[in-house]
């Protein structure tokens, strides 16, 4: 039996030599390689058209953390700040640590790793849905490959605290990744690993955290107080961000070998990564790109990486916002994320979700100031999507199954739009956002067709446009025709110096934001 197992060794070890040889083979013959490991190389990659035209993604916060179903997904990290933790505050113990201990017991007793086998996924099914992120009218979808927790929700050749081996016992991301693609969506990967460094408190001995025998889950043993939640940034050379301390090669190493597997084994479209990466190595990030841009190029694969903040540099990706969006149009293409619940990104026991309207006109703020939209929903610990998150998503399906030619496949006009309200740009910040009213209308085009996208419907009988009045130097063009998508029929229009006036139909069309379709001569 030792024979065989040496035997196998030694073979799995030629193999990755044989590979090892192939790689510098194909680097030194130039083959495959385009991009090389620094930041002119990398920024020299060209964002494909797909995501350009796309505008709307969905992705979803599930894993163990799902599990307890109490206040947010840093339950796994909150559970453990007991009184003695230096992040308690006044030195009380985090609410989240007293509900866990009332309700599971201790946490040398009962861990965040107890919550794996209870996280079954009995009801998940993969085809049902890709059936639903389609329906919603995402053009690109894909899981929380790994959140802050360390367990990987892909079958791993790299660690065994993952959703192959434990908990569910199925490939999540293989299963995801085959059922989005075959309704023609692009499939995507979102990576929180780099917050692992911390995460849970390795030092204290008062927990499961510390026993060694968990290492591979909880992540390196760290010293009391090497770090916060949420961690102080610190200010260096012009206004750039750090986060100490860095991660050690070992750390490091481990991020990026998973995120290779990832994109050996599912060839994502999308690879999404939260902040906070700048713990992570510079070469190592680089690296990461390098080796993400050229397995696409040797695929024939246009793909999209995406970073926050300082993470990479600008022009390398696409820069992503968390919770927030632009005040004005960019001339850069963006995107952001944000979740369907206003607290939390996994499911809890009293979610506070958004409206479909509020989720709609924050997409047409965001596309008309050439954003793109990531939107996380909440399954529960069982595989199913929470009914009145289908309801959002499949009445945003039907808006844009009417209105969807004036978001896919647009670009922007000369200004995003007009109103009354105001965007209050940073990150974390759209809950100081205002709902939108008939009076914020904005602009989207394709090719020679304006499209003006009311927020709301008008009560006087006519939606007046300031930005399109007579002698305008916005759009020169003479209005041919004028119609409101979803209702039959030309709409009777005026241009004066105050404005462009269009007659509405006699009765309100739909129930969410409202696209007049402005053709030209």
């Amino acid at each position: 039996m030792e024979s065989e197992k040496s035997f196998g060794q030694m073979a799995i070890a030629r193999c990755n030599l044989a590979k090892v040889l192939l790689f510098f083979c194909l680097v030194g013959n130039g083959q495959n390689t385009p991009y090389d490991a620094d930041w002119e190389s990398l920024t020299k990659h060209e964002n494909p058209e797909w995501f350009l035209d796309a505008k709307f993604g969905i992705y979803c916060h599930w894993g163990p953390y799902s599990v307890p179903e109490f206040k947010n997904e840093w339950y796994s990290h909150w559970m453990y700040v007991n009184k003695d933790n230096p992040e308690a505050k006044n030195g009380k113990a985090s609410e989240f640590y007293e509900h866990h201990v009332k309700t599971y017991g201790p946490l040398d007793k009962f861990g965040y790793k107890d919550f794996i086998p209870m996280f079954t996924a009995e009801k998940f099914n993969a085809a049902e849905w890709a059936d639903l992120f389609q329906k919603a009218g995402a053009k690109f979808a894909g899981p929380v490959s790994e959140h802050a927790d360390g367990f990987a929700m892909w079958d791993s050749d790299l660690t065994k605290w993952d959703a192959k081996d434990m908990g569910p016992k199925r490939d999540i991301m293989g299963e995801l990744s085959a059922e989005i693609r075959k309704r023609d969506m692009k499939f995507i990967a979102t990576f929180h690993r780099h917050w692992l460094l911390g995460w849970f408190p390795t030092w204290d001995k008062t927990t499961d955290a510390s026993n060694p025998e968990y290492a591979g889950l909880y992540g390196p043993k760290l010293k009391k107080g090497d770090f916060q939640y949420p961690p102080n940034p610190h200010e260096i050379d012009e206004g750039v961000k750090r986060y100490y301390p860095m991660a050690d090669d070992a750390f490091n190493s481990e991020w990026l070998a998973r995120l290779k597997e990832i994109i050996d084994k599912y060839n994502p479209d999308l690879v999404w990564f939260d902040n906070k990466m700048d713990v992570i190595g510079e070469q190592y990030r680089k690296e990461f790109l390098k080796y993400y841009y050229n397995h696409a190029a040797k695929n024939k694969q246009e793909v999209v990486s995406t970073y926050k903040f300082y993470d990479f540099a600008k022009g390398a990706a696409i820069l992503d916002l968390e919770r927030s969006r632009m005040s004005e149009m960019r001339d850069f293409p963006w995107l952001t994320d944000d979740s369907i619940d206003w607290n939390s990104w996994s499911h809890i026991k009293n979610p506070n979700y958004k409206t479909t309207n509020r989720l709609i006109d924050f997409l047409v703020d965001v596309v008309s100031k050439n954003g793109a939209v990531l939107l996380n929903i909440t399954p529960k610990a069982n595989g199913e999507i929470p009914l009145p998150v289908k309801e959002r998503l499949l009445e945003m399906g039907q808006w844009l199954q009417i209105n969807g030619e004036a978001i896919y496949g647009t670009r922007t006009f000369k200004i995003y739009g007009e109103g009354e309200a105001e965007v209050t740009e940073g990150h974390l910040s759209e809950e100081k956002n205002p709902d939108n009213t008939a009076k914020d209308i904005r602009f989207t085009t394709k090719g020679e067709i304006l499209y003006a996208i009311a927020l709301d419907w008008p009560e006087n009988g006519e939606l007046y446009i300031s930005s399109l009045k007579k002698g305008n130097m916005l759009y020169t063009k003479t209005i041919k025709s004028i119609e409101l998508l979803g209702n039959k029929g030309i709409l009777d229009f005026t241009i004066d110096p105050d404005g462009l006036r269009i007659k509405l139909p006699k009765q309100k069309v739909g129930s969410h934001a409202f696209v007049f379709k402005i053709q030209s001569k």
